[in-house]
């Protein structure tokens, strides 16, 4: 994540070594400035739950898109359902928190 974070915060820095620093594409050492790379570094791991929650309700929705195929009707059980996971971000920001609406059957 740390890498991540320099690389968002100095945009001149092309690669990095854990031991010797960052540099940019002529191989000139980069000076970092921590307090932007530890902000960011922290923006960016906050961000992790809701990523997790996001791809989680991703994979539900695509469960389900079959049931929107052209030549089937959904229900509308079934359009609330997916209607509800769409929204699921409106009201939780990680997988700890969060409750799942019931798939119809």
């Amino acid at each position: 994540m740390r890498h991540k974070a320099i690389y968002a915060t100095h945009p001149n820095v092309k690669m990095i070594d854990d031991t010797a620093g960052a540099f940019d594409a002529d191989g000139n050492q980069v000076t970092l400035d921590e307090s932007l790379v530890s902000a960011k570094q922290a923006e960016l791991e906050a961000a992790i739950p809701m990523q997790l929650l996001r791809a989680e309700r991703n994979q539900r929705l695509a469960n389900t898109d079959w049931w929107a195929s052209s030549d089937l009707t959904m229900t509308a059980e079934q359009t609330a359902y997916r209607q509800a996971l769409r929204d699921i971000t409106n009201t939780y920001t990680s997988l700890d928190d969060v409750v799942w609406p019931e798939e119809p059957v």
